[in-house]
């Protein structure tokens, strides 16, 4: 009879020279150092970031900066409580469509029929609810499912016939256009009850202050649990986490933004609702994107679709799925529109709507590349783009100015990106 020998894993993994193994430098998470090192530590990193081309939203937010700047010199009034309350409110139309491009252009994609889209959900809820009389609850909601299909469609045949995505979404731009001045009919212009829900979507203000300063404690106190309890389970599960002292600075800074803004509101007709409902609508899809698995797979997408495929993502569902949201948050922003100047005609959608939506994402910091961005990403772009439009309608410059300078910040924006991809990949980020 023979026997085998057995070996156990302590005996599998015997260290042939302990000497050096003594001697080796155990590897640290590059996180931890930073922190430990405190400001010099971040100050370092900050500038390793500069240096292998991992700028974040630095650009948009000093570019901000620098144009209310120069228009606040231009113009006293530009940074007044009414003008600011009322690019606030002029931003979020765009903006919502904005939204639903982040998701497409993570996938490395383009979406063209978002402004027609958004004309569709404007006509169509005015004809269900005032031509035919129908419940504006129940309207508005087939308006918004209106984008949903929409965008299903488009999805569909990207992703399951293969048709191009720019050529599907060419095609629908068309197609919905048409679809709206249809529905519309021969008068083409229908105007909505300026007491009803789409109307007060941008003409309703929390009048009373408490509402603007309870909001901002509420962002301040969620951002400040929400970081410390993800802190704690980090540190429970033994990764890099960021220390008590860094949450707090972070949550004062946040508090300092956030009273000042409510301070701003209060000094005209208080909180307006458009801002309310476009802050919880970033919120929602920052943590759709950022904290679950479907966000995940948006992202591996959008930086491969073969290592997705193989990963065992269901790419055709994920594709289908984006192309829904954007052409549902296509038409919460047309409808958006549509309440800010109280009707539905045969204008609605067209225009620089479109390119000022794909504008944003991507000035806001989203790539065109896929792959890269947030959806707070919007928010930073749409505000760029109004304020370069209300700064100028307050100088008197005429439209054609306002479409080259635009035109030249969105350039000046991709070639960042596309340098800024360039310098990831050298230092062997990308």
């Amino acid at each position: 009879m023979s026997t085998e020998k057995t070996t156990t894993p302590a005996e599998e993994h015997v260290v042939e020279n302990p000497e050096a193994a003594a001697a080796a430098v155990p590897v640290v998470d590059p996180r931890l150092l930073v922190r430990e090192q405190g400001f010099a530590g971040y100050l370092n990193e900050f500038k390793r970031k500069l240096k292998s081309g991992d700028l974040g939203s630095i650009p948009v937010v000093i570019g901000l900066l620098v144009i209310w700047a120069i228009f606040t010199g231009l113009n006293s009034n530009f940074l007044t409580a009414g003008n600011f309350s009322d690019m606030s409110v002029a931003m979020v139309g765009t903006g919502m469509i904005a939204v639903g491009i982040v998701f497409v252009l993570l996938l490395g994609e383009i979406d063209l029929s978002v402004g027609s889209v958004s004309g569709v959900a404007g006509a169509t809820f005015a004809v269900l609810s005032v031509t035919n009389g129908m419940n504006e609850w129940l309207a508005f909601v087939l308006a918004i499912l209106t984008g949903t299909v929409a965008g299903a469609i488009h999805g569909f045949f990207f992703a399951k016939v293969g048709v191009p995505a720019f050529a599907v979404t060419l095609a629908g731009l068309l197609f919905w256009n048409g679809f709206m001045l249809q529905i519309l009919g021969d008068n083409g212009t229908i105007n909505l009850d300026s007491e009803g829900v789409v109307a007060k979507l941008t003409s309703y203000y929390f009048s009373d202050v408490a509402a603007a300063y309870g909001l901002a404690i509420v962002v301040t106190a969620a951002y400040f649990l929400t970081a410390f309890f993800d802190n704690r389970r980090r540190e429970a599960a033994g990764v890099p986490s960021r220390p008590l002292n860094e949450i707090i600075v972070r949550t004062v800074l946040l508090a300092v933004l956030a009273f000042v803004v409510a301070f701003v509101f209060n000094q005209y007709k208080g909180l307006p609702l458009a801002v309310v409902i476009f802050l919880a609508v970033l919120l929602v899809t920052d943590f759709v994107l950022r904290r679950t698995a479907y966000g995940r797979k948006v992202f591996a997408l959008g930086g491969s679709v073969e290592a997705s495929r193989r990963a065992g993502i269901n790419v055709a569902m994920v594709r289908v799925s984006v192309f829904a949201i954007a052409g549902t948050f296509a038409a919460l922003g047309g409808l958006f529109i549509a309440s800010k100047i109280a009707s539905a005609n045969q204008g609605a959608g067209g225009g620089d709507l479109l390119m000022n939506a794909i504008a944003a994402a991507v000035i806001g910091g989203t790539s065109l590349f896929g792959g890269r961005g947030r959806t707070w990403n919007a928010l930073l772009g749409v505000m760029v783009i109004v304020s370069i439009q209300y700064g100028l309608a307050l100088e008197g410059i005429a439209s054609p100015v306002q479409y080259m300078i635009t035109g030249g910040v969105l350039l000046a924006t991709v070639v960042i990106d596309a340098v800024t991809r360039k310098t990831q990949k050298t230092a062997g980020r990308a």
